[in-house]
């Protein structure tokens, strides 16, 4: 499978690699494609893996990872071209990050909206689930705890598109619960914001959650 990862953060770069590393044509996305951390990753990765701009990315991937910081998520949607994101699955990383007052961060948007709902909004004829968000990038691909996997929390309007990324999300070691409709992206952004709290606390990203039924 095509895929293109928009974002050449820590977050792009390691999923790009895992989906690399599972048989998928992997392209990077960025403003720069040839910068220099780019093109080590390019190198590092190996055949399977190219880099292009937002726009090439867009075009190349069957399905699109958004892996961007938040304040560089309109821009970069907007370089994609929405027409060209029509029809694929997108798969929204981002958490809507506000660092204004320093550290740790609040959510800049939150309560009746969520990123993952502007995302859609954004991208309308793209189907949009929201993913990858609740967890730390050093685990986002075989996460390994000693209380075995954690769950990956997913959710968006598209059942067929959850359905592909939750066989992405089982290649890479995660069972998956989903929590609903692309609204539901609210709280799992919330939910990010836990990890993250306790990131800032700790000094540590050596977390995740897990669902418990019985």
């Amino acid at each position: 499978m095509r895929i293109g990862v928009l974002g050449t953060g820590d977050v792009g770069r390691v999923l790009g690699a895992g989906f690399a590393s599972h048989g998928h044509q992997v392209m990077i996305g960025s403003r720069d494609p040839k910068q220099d951390k780019v093109q080590a990753w390019v190198k590092a990765t190996g055949h399977a893996a190219s880099a292009g701009t937002f726009a090439e990315t867009a075009a190349f991937g069957e399905i699109a990872v958004l892996a961007t910081s938040w304040e560089g998520t309109e821009s970069a949607l907007g370089l994609a071209g929405p027409k060209q994101l029509a029809g694929k699955v997108v798969i929204d990383a981002t958490n809507p990050l506000d660092f204004s007052q320093g550290a740790p961060p609040r959510l800049a948007v939150a309560g009746n909206d969520s990123a993952g709902e502007t995302v859609q909004r954004r991208l309308p004829g793209a189907r949009v689930v929201k993913a990858f968000n609740i967890v730390g990038n050093p685990h986002m691909v075989h996460p390994d705890f000693p209380g075995g996997p954690p769950d990956m929390f997913i959710c968006g309007d598209d059942d067929a598109a959850k359905g592909t990324v939750t066989g992405l999300l089982k290649a890479f070691g995660w069972p998956v619960t989903d929590v609903g409709g692309i609204a539901s992206s609210r709280y799992l952004e919330a939910m990010a914001m836990v990890w993250i709290l306790y990131f800032f606390k700790t000094g540590s990203g050596n977390h995740a959650f897990k669902m418990l039924t019985k």
